[in-house]
């Protein structure tokens, strides 16, 4: 029988937020150029999932990856490293035939002509996950389940999966879900754009790129993509240099006045009980980032964004949150790394919106006791 059985209890949370997606291991090129020329690379780990995963434990938050990886070195690899971020890994499955699936990838942005991606995970032990094989009672346990499209476009188990997660049911938690759009993963024709709105048009909390709306779904600015997008009780349209603009009905948008514990706004829940009412539409302006590797920031916006949710933070707080945990990964050349301290983000959260419009931030600004050099003008 798929899915969970009629009259599943959920257990008691235990877990702030509960992760699921393919989580690889990344090959790093040691020097820029074309793969073809690159002389050796370094190993790493790379999945929107875990990378969310990672740095909300990292932030002291509880965290669940849950995954499937093949029975080989590179799935220790996986299991080990992302466990050592903090992360719960017990629901991780071990495939006895697929491998764990890798990748190599150049030094150059994603954005750019000259990157190259080569991925080796079709068949990989993720790409079998299915509503027959994943621990439903670990995957509800959290407060938020956090999913993202590229799940969806591994193979049909999988877009199966993404569908019974996102139905709604009696004691689903809050369903977080990144639009993530990776046209080079999907079988071809123009499915990926028509599944993407359906499971983003299921879930609580969406968080999409101005971008990926214009190319999934030709849909063009942020207030045609609420429209288009009307069920989640917050969406997060993501603008790149731009900021974030923000639609959130029945939250505040900032800043908060009272109520340090989050009670106020009813933290992660109280982001779909609030889904009455017009939308609050909030923009927040990008951070000025001296970027030294431009990957993994939409996976730490998204784990600053739902730490603040967590919270119980308002809603300019969180895309705030949001905008420093990218901040944070852009500063370094990987895809993660150690969050700032709370009381160090919660200060710069605080500031008025002229200091936030001047604040800049470069390599080695989330030391705490450096603060005194992250302000400069841009």
């Amino acid at each position: 029988m798929s899915g969970p059985a009629a009259g599943t209890a959920v257990a008691a949370t235990t877990t702030d937020v509960v992760s699921l997606g393919e989580s690889m291991v990344t090959f790093l090129p040691s020097q820029p150029g074309r793969l073809a020329d690159v002389p050796s690379f370094g190993r790493g780990i790379g999945g929107a999932e875990s990378n969310v995963a990672c740095a909300l434990a990292a932030a002291g938050h509880r965290a669940a990856w849950v995954g499937r990886v093949g029975a080989d070195g590179f799935g220790d690899h996986l299991v080990e490293t992302i466990a050592s971020y903090g992360v719960d890994t017990s629901a991780v499955r071990r495939d006895p035939v697929r491998p764990t699936g890798i990748y190599f990838r150049t030094a150059t942005d994603r954005g750019t002509d000259t990157h190259e991606v080569a991925y080796y995970r079709a068949g990989s032990a993720a790409s079998a996950m299915s509503p027959a094989n994943v621990p439903y009672e670990e995957l509800f346990a959290g407060r938020i389940l956090h999913l993202s499209g590229i799940t969806a476009a591994l193979s049909g188990d999988c877009l199966e999966l993404m569908r019974e997660l996102t139905a709604a049911r009696p004691g689903r938690p809050l369903v977080s879900f990144d639009v993530n759009h990776r046209p080079h993963l999907w079988r071809g024709g123009d499915a990926d754009a028509s599944v993407l709105l359906e499971l983003a048009r299921r879930a609580d909390l969406v968080f999409v790129g101005e971008d990926e709306a214009e190319e999934a779904w030709g849909i063009v600015g942020a207030e045609a993509i609420r429209a288009a997008v009307p069920e989640p009780s917050v969406l997060v349209v993501k603008r790149g240099s731009a900021g974030a603009t923000v639609f959130a009905p029945g939250l505040r948008p900032g800043p908060r006045s009272s109520n340090a514990g989050g009670a106020e706004y009813g933290g992660a829940e109280g982001a779909a009980a609030d889904a009455t009412g017009p939308d609050t539409v909030t923009h927040v302006p990008a951070l000025h980032v001296d970027v030294v590797a431009a990957v993994g920031a939409g996976d730490a916006f998204a784990a600053g964004f739902l730490s603040a949710t967590l919270r119980g933070l308002p809603v300019r707080d969180r895309a705030r949150h949001g905008h420093l945990m990218a901040a944070a990964v852009l500063t370094v050349p990987g895809d993660l790394t150690e969050p700032p301290a709370r009381d160090h983000t919660d200060r710069l959260v605080a500031l008025d919106d002229d200091a936030w419009g001047t604040l800049r931030l470069g390599p080695g600004w989330t030391a705490a006791d450096r603060a005194s050099e992250e302000v400069r003008t841009p």
